[in-house]
């Protein structure tokens, strides 16, 4: 992918750009509430509960807490990856030189043994763009499947990181294609995070107040790119 030294600062700015170059490609997911999560988290502890601990003579503490659900379970592909591929190949489709010297002929390649598989083998596939994706045998039946079925060329490998790395070697070696890692690269993490700068947006709409913010944003981390993201906001 775009060489490292070439990305935007991970920065919000740089976020709100991948977005407008990736927003073509993504859904706007939605952003959703729960009244019983809500009500469970706001309900204060008895004051039986902090009995034998050091906040027993404390009057229990009573939260008001509303949570605000983004639901990249309906993104394409089923997750937030998709995000993160397509920006990595807009920002490769700018880079000097890369077009003339082939390089979309020889493609992309990535290892991954799911989401991230299936949401470059997309983005390739959109862009008429050769993917090489190296899974693990042990990678899910169906991941396998949707990714063969976006079109990309799959390569097994052991499932380990080394042994996922050197068959990831081999396919550059001899295709020549450009490594879209599957996190660890600040063309991915600002991908990502447009995620969260959704959130955001979506959140201000829903209350119709455009001076409230969140107070806090949770998000999983597997690999660390929609983390390393949503802390750029």
């Amino acid at each position: 992918m775009a060489d490292p030294s070439t990305a935007p600062p991970l920065a919000r700015a740089s976020v709100q750009a991948a977005h407008e170059l990736i927003k073509p490609f993504i859904h706007e997911t939605p952003v959703l509430t729960n009244s019983t999560l809500n009500l469970l988290a706001s309900t204060p502890r008895p004051q039986a509960a902090l009995s034998g601990t050091e906040w027993a003579a404390r009057t229990p503490a009573q939260p008001v807490l509303r949570f605000w659900f983004k639901c990249e379970n309906l993104q394409r592909i089923g997750a937030f990856k998709v995000r993160g591929a397509f920006h990595a190949i807009e920002r490769l489709k700018q880079e000097p030189g890369w077009a003339e010297a082939g390089g979309r002929e020889k493609g992309v390649v990535t290892h991954s043994s799911g989401n991230h598989a299936q949401a470059l083998a997309l983005a390739a596939r959109t862009n008429n763009i050769p993917a090489h994706i190296v899974m693990p045998t042990i990678s899910a039946a169906p991941k396998i499947a949707a990714t063969k079925g976006y079109g990309a060329t799959v390569v097994f490998s052991g499932s380990t990181s080394t042994e996922r790395e050197a068959a990831t070697a081999e396919v550059i070696a001899q295709t020549g294609a450009r490594l879209v890692p599957p996190y660890d690269h600040p063309d991915i993490v600002l991908g990502q995070g447009t995620a969260a700068l959704e959130l955001q947006t979506q959140f201000q709409q829903l209350t119709s107040d455009s001076t409230r913010s969140l107070h806090a944003i949770i998000t999983p981390c597997g690999g660390g790119g929609l983390l390393s993201g949503t802390a750029r906001m």
